[in-house]
């Protein structure tokens, strides 16, 4: 794992973190920075395990749409769980 890759999955991990929040308005405001962009990446591995579960096409491709819809749909699971639990 190369810093490219470190950067992409924090850029990645805050930007559907913010959408997710964004879709999903609540009393997350305690997250922050950090918190939105830990929910991102740990609601892509959900969103990518639930998205495996139906998967027809090839599992080495890129960006899709379908993926990124997993994506969001993954960390508004975990902020819907961190709800629950914080």
């Amino acid at each position: 794992m190369n810093v490219n890759n470190i950067i992409s999955w924090i850029g990645s991990g805050l930007f559907i973190g913010f959408v997710a929040r964004f879709l999903l308005p609540g009393s997350d405001a305690r997250l922050g920075w950090i918190g939105t962009i830990l929910a991102g990446i740990v609601g892509s591995f959900v969103g990518g395990y639930l998205g495996s579960l139906y998967r027809k096409g090839p599992a080495n491709a890129s960006f899709s749409p379908a993926s990124f819809l997993m994506s969001v749909l993954g960390t508004i699971v975990v902020l819907l769980v961190l709800r629950f639990v914080l």
